[in-house]
């Protein structure tokens, strides 16, 4: 793992609470955005823990730059700032989880390993905005635009697929998409890669993200919905 925070001491503790775990070791550190993209490039890391805000190239920006890389590490976003769109910004970028600094160790060591996994790993409070920006009222031009924008994104995809979208969004898991879809998990493994080729996605947060933004669960237009036997 891979520490990214401007501040020393903070680092120095969240170092000491990982590195006394048996299954976690923290490799290196960074104080600001470049720097952690050389030290990522350097030390191919599984997991980032990264700060959202630090001077120059902030959380935001390193994690987007990550993970147009190719084998990016998961990123785990950590701050005291915990604004919608510090949460929502973090999750577009392609973070996995989010959890505020002052969430105690132990649940910020689950979100590490739940993120390691390839998990989404929320705190209550980032699941709290999340749900609160999804609902909340907004002007109809920008509510429009978004979904307007994501309905062209998933416009491409077969109808398995975006019937996986779909279940991707409710929170399925491999097992339960198939089950719900009467195909084979294998099935289920294959259209959800073809999500993440065909929508320019990292992990399954940013494919639930957009099934919202356009409007689930009846979003797309029956001429946006080729039919697939698969």
């Amino acid at each position: 793992m891979v520490i990214v925070d401007d501040e020393q001491l903070v680092r120095m503790a969240l170092r000491l609470v990982i590195d006394g775990e048996p299954d976690l070791t923290v490799v290196a550190e960074a104080a600001d955005g470049d720097t952690a993209l050389a030290v990522v490039d350097e030390q191919r890391p599984d997991v980032v823990l990264m700060d959202v805000r630090m001077p120059g190239r902030d959380g935001l920006d390193t994690t987007r730059e990550l993970l147009a890389r190719p084998a990016p590490p998961r990123v785990l976003m950590l701050t005291t700032f915990d604004s919608d769109d510090l949460v929502l910004g973090a999750l577009r970028a392609g973070a996995l989880g989010f959890v505020l600094k002052d969430t105690p160790p132990p649940r910020i060591l689950d979100a590490v390993r739940t993120v390691a996994d390839g998990h989404p790993a929320l705190s209550p409070v980032a699941t709290a905005r999340v749900i609160a920006a999804a609902t909340a009222p907004d002007s109809a031009h920008s509510r429009d635009r978004t979904r307007e924008a994501a309905r062209e994104r998933l416009s491409v995809l077969t109808e398995r697929e975006w019937e996986t979208a779909r279940a991707v969004a409710d929170g399925l898991g491999n097992p339960e998409i198939a089950e719900r879809l009467r195909i084979t998990v294998a099935t289920v493994k294959a259209h959800t890669g073809s999500l993440f080729a065909k929508l320019g996605v990292e992990n399954r947060v940013q494919i639930a993200l957009l099934v919202r933004d356009a409007g689930h669960p009846t979003c797309r237009r029956a001429t946006d919905r080729p039919s697939d036997a698969g």
